[in-house]
């Protein structure tokens, strides 16, 4: 897949998206390079929600607003024989999403569900047995 047909399937994907649950995000936001997760060799993160917290004393978040960036070039990585390109975007994308609903409703469920998978993924795999 194309990086622009790749722009367009996330587009049209987002158009799926109820506006209720797009309330406050900036955006999604499809960057071409792949992104690494931070001390696993191999492993690309698909996407992230990217949410500046509360602005600083400074006013230095004013304007940053929260979205949902994702790395075309992780997907490039990942994807093997049979990649069913638009259910992996989906999936990432509503994934994404639930991290946005969580933060404004306060939570961090989510966060601490992917944390605990990376620490396991760390220790020895998907299942952390290793």
């Amino acid at each position: 897949m194309t990086y622009e047909a790749f722009v367009k399937l996330v587009e049209r994907l987002w158009e799926e998206v109820p506006e209720d649950f797009k309330r406050g995000l900036q955006g999604v936001h499809v960057f071409p390079e792949a992104k690494p997760e931070p001390g696993l060799e191999g492993v690309w993160r698909l996407g992230e929600y990217l949410d500046p917290g509360p602005p600083s004393a400074l006013g230095g978040f004013e304007g940053l607003g929260r979205h949902i960036a994702l790395y075309y070039g992780s997907f490039l990585k990942v994807a093997g024989e049979g990649f069913d390109w638009e259910a992996e975007v989906w999936e990432t994308l509503l994934h994404e999403l639930r991290h946005h609903l969580e933060s404004l409703a306060g939570r961090d469920d989510l966060v601490r569900e992917d944390l605990r998978r990376l620490d396991a993924f760390r220790r020895g795999g998907p299942s952390g047995e290793g």
